[in-house]
């Protein structure tokens, strides 16, 4: 259980991670789902750093899961 978490939110972390890159340096078009969604519209760069903070949160709650 502990590997899954920490999976979901590296998965996470980097979804956020490729769309602020996609945002601010125009890299990583082809990695980021949030520019695919249309209802994110303007708030694209919000749900990116949402995206990168609940990723880390996660990776840092798998340590209190036991195994």
């Amino acid at each position: 259980m502990k590997k899954i978490c920490e999976t979901v939110g590296f998965l996470v972390f980097v979804q956020g991670a490729a769309g602020l890159l996609h945002e601010w340096l125009d890299w990583f078009g082809f990695l980021s789902v949030v520019r695919r969604l249309p209802f994110f519209g303007d708030y694209a760069l919000f749900a990116c750093i949402v995206l990168v903070v609940t990723g880390a949160a996660i990776m840092i709650a798998s340590d209190s899961v036991k195994e």
